[in-house]
């Protein structure tokens, strides 16, 4: 069996790829093609997280993985989430390797993000502001700075000296980015707005979205209300990985939803699936003012996706460390 580090599993995980791969993978899911039954997951109930279970057969890539996940989100010392992900043959179920999952998770994530903002942004997009300054936040600012026709990527948070921080480490990596003083003013001046927060309360006001922004949410809460107010789920077309996944119960939905439809807001029809947009079986934007929401829950496919990426990239490169189990 294969095992692969993280740092094995960054040099092999080609960014552009991976958002080319969860097209495909998104389209399965949509059509049926793939099996990703919803996860699992043991609370820890006294730190606020979980331990979840991901599995996903994604035939298009020829991956039969698990992805385990921790999502700890009072974790200050290390990231929220923590993962390795099992990739087994599917032929015959036979292990074949293991992977770090906690690059994996981050990076499919915003590639996630990227996709939908391709296919859901207006034309003329220019200016993206990331909302948080932890782990997602990170891989968001340097996925979207890649996108075509970007030239400015923002940085705000609760904390402004985080935001800084994160400014910062982006520069050294090669990536420009700029950190504003208040989370209003980067919702405000942005095209494309991408919240990666555990807020309880809404960091993404309708009254701050101008026309025609492009919203991601990735935040993950159970608790309260969520990254994202109920008038802008309301106003917007609503797009997701999996409807069943984003409108089940915690930690399998999204609690921006569920809240949303509890106050009569919207209803399950309201929501739709990125793989329906990007086969063409569904409209997408249908006007350059039009407010769009992609909201991620995380879905394995796209898990399934990556590794198999990883897998395929490191026995040709000969990556990764043999052993006998």
């Amino acid at each position: 069996m294969l095992i692969l580090s993280r740092t094995e599993v960054e040099s092999l995980l080609d960014l552009d790829r991976l958002v080319d791969a969860l097209a495909v993978a998104m389209v399965d899911l949509s059509r049926s093609r793939a099996s990703a039954p919803p996860r699992v997951a043991a609370s820890v109930a006294d730190r606020g997280a979980l331990l979840a279970a991901m599995p996903a057969f994604l035939p298009s890539s020829g991956a039969l993985t698990t992805k385990l996940v921790s999502v700890f989100p009072e974790n200050t010392d290390r990231p929220t989430h923590q993962a390795i992900i099992c990739c087994f043959d599917p032929a015959n179920g036979a292990p074949l390797a293991v992977m770090d999952g906690t690059h994996v998770t981050a990076a499919r994530t915003a590639a996630g993000s990227m996709l939908a903002t391709r296919l859901l942004a207006r034309e003329g997009a220019r200016v993206v502001s990331v909302i948080g300054t932890g782990v997602q936040a990170h891989s968001h600012a340097r996925a979207a700075a890649r996108l075509a026709g970007v030239q400015v990527v923002q940085i705000a948070g609760r904390d402004h000296a985080r935001a800084k921080a994160l400014v910062d480490d982006l520069l050294e990596e090669g990536t420009t980015a700029t950190a504003l003083p208040s989370i209003e003013d980067a919702v405000r001046s942005a095209d494309v707005v991408c919240a990666a927060t555990h807020a309880a309360e809404p960091v993404v006001r309708r009254e701050w979205l101008g026309r025609g922004t492009h919203v991601n949410s990735v935040g993950y809460n159970t608790a309260g209300q969520g990254e994202v107010d109920v008038q802008t789920i309301r106003e917007a077309l609503v797009v997701v990985e999996s409807r069943s996944a984003a409108l089940a119960a915690p930690p399998a939905g999204a609690v921006e939803l569920a809240r949303a439809i509890e106050a009569g807001a919207i209803d399950a029809d309201h929501v739709h699936e990125i793989g329906e947009i990007a086969a063409g079986d569904r409209a997408g934007r249908a006007d350059a003012g039009q407010l769009t929401l992609y909201k991620s829950v995380g879905v394995a496919v796209q898990d399934a996706a990556a590794a198999g990426m990883i897998l395929e990239a490191a026995r040709a490169r000969g990556v990764g460390t043999e052993v006998e189990v």
